[in-house]
C-alpha cells in the first residue's frame, strides 16, 4: 500500500511539474501511533525541483504541490513535508 501511495504522489507531481528532480519518501513508520495517522493516511517527504517554481516564493511552491496532489490529501496523505525549488541556473 505504501509504495502505491508513493507512486500516486510521484505520478501527480511528474504530470504537474515535469521535475528535473523528484524524491518522495514514505515517513509513516516514524509516526506510528500519532493521532493524525490513526485514520490510515500517511506522512510523506517530498523533494522536488522544477522550472515551474522559477520566481515563486516558497509558500507559492508549497501551494502548487498541495494543488497537484489534490484529493490525496483527504484520502491518502495526513502530512506532507515539502522541499520545492527551481533548478540552479
Amino acid at each position: 500500500m505504501s509504495s502505491d501511495r508513493v507512486s500516486k504522489i510521484e505520478n501527480l507531481l511528474r504530470d504537474a511539474f515535469a521535475p528535473s528532480y523528484l524524491l518522495v519518501k514514505d515517513q509513516s513508520h516514524l509516526h506510528a501511533g500519532h493521532e493524525g495517522a490513526r485514520d490510515g493516511r500517511g506522512h510523506f517527504d517530498v523533494t522536488i525541483e522544477s522550472k515551474a517554481f522559477i520566481g515563486k516564493r516558497p509558500l507559492a511552491c508549497h501551494r502548487m504541490v498541495y494543488d497537484a496532489v489534490g484529493s490525496l490529501m483527504e484520502t491518502d496523505i495526513h502530512a506532507l513535508r515539502i522541499q520545492a525549488k527551481a533548478p540552479a541556473e
